[in-house]
């Protein structure tokens, strides 16, 4: 039986709803079909006072589909601060249209590009295809980006749950390879390792919208390989050193198993002298962003995503 959670009626109504979009059956296909739907009922109309451009990046063997939502007018004369916005979904659900429901606010709120990737999903492509991907989206914006207006030295990597981990890992990557560096990382309940005995998986297990049987699932479809789970371009707090990462900003949720792996992850960059601010969406659940407009925790919680994104694009280069 599950167990209270102490959850506002706007929350709850939220849970409600998202619950009449189950899958069909176990397949990964009807997973996808379900999903899709949620993210359909949860996208409000394009907004008018963007442009909207879906380009293709191709590289070796594989083409990556990407989105840029840009503000309608003239662009900087520097060109438009960006921001790289991987979606959740477990590695194994999600695309280009599931998280325009934040991805078109965000490009509004922030005048800025929000490019968003789609990369590959598991179980057709396990990891670490998703990575690759998105490094080759975050190579891509620094060669040609200027083709598309964007201002390639004022660049944040962001995401939601496995986005996040994906931008973490990315943020990672990119400080050992050295040369340009994003200003910041923003990441809203993100998975960042593979230690299932934290007290968060515990206190939660069953917690509504993801449980730790959810994503140990997700875990094992898109690392079916025990030996990859320490690789920190899946396990971002098994990396040995977190110097000289770029500025971070971490949302979790109270009630939701991955919540103590974004204090880690704060933890840990605060300890290596990263500068990292910590939002806890008390009340709430994994994937309640879509809930904003709807629940006032979490437009709370996108109002601070939103702040900290900000400063990161305004603040001096390193």
């Amino acid at each position: 039986m599950q167990k209270p959670y102490p959850l506002s009626d706007e929350m709850r109504e939220f849970v409600a709803t998202s619950a009449r979009f189950g899958a069909a059956d176990d397949s990964v296909q009807a997973m996808r079909d379900a999903y899709d739907a949620l993210c359909r009922h949860f996208t409000p109309a394009r907004d008018a006072r963007l442009a909207i451009e879906d380009h293709v990046i191709s590289e070796p063997g594989r083409h990556i589909p990407v989105r840029l939502y840009r503000p309608v007018g003239e662009a900087p004369a520097q060109g438009w601060p960006c921001v790289l916005y991987l979606h959740g979904g477990g590695w194994v659900v999600g695309g280009l249209d599931s998280h325009e429901f934040i991805t078109a606010p965000m490009a509004r709120d922030l005048s800025a590009v929000v490019v968003a990737v789609d990369y590959r999903l598991a179980p057709e492509h396990v990891f670490p295809a998703a990575f690759d991907d998105c490094l080759a989206a975050w190579r891509h914006l620094q060669a040609q980006g200027d083709a598309w207006g964007i201002d390639t030295s004022r660049v944040v990597l962001a995401g939601d749950s496995a986005g996040g981990n994906l931008a973490a890992a990315l943020s990672l990557e990119i400080a050992k390879r050295g040369g340009a560096a994003p200003r910041g990382q923003a990441l809203i309940y993100p998975g960042l390792g593979t230690d299932h005995s934290l007290a968060s998986f515990r206190d939660n297990t069953d917690a509504p919208l993801l449980s730790t049987a959810d994503v140990e699932y997700f875990l094992r479809v898109y690392a079916p390989d025990p030996a990859s789970h320490d690789d920190p371009r899946l396990a971002p707090l098994a990396a040995p050193s977190f110097e000289g990462l770029a500025p971070a900003f971490v949302a979790v949720a109270e009630f939701d198993p991955l919540r103590d792996d974004g204090e880690l992850y704060v933890e840990r960059l605060r300890a290596a002298g990263v500068p990292a601010q910590f939002h806890l969406g008390r009340g709430l659940l994994h994937g309640c962003m879509r809930a904003m407009g709807r629940c006032p925790e979490t437009t709370g919680l996108y109002e601070a995503f939103i702040a900290a994104i900000a400063a990161m694009l305004e603040s001096r280069a390193a």
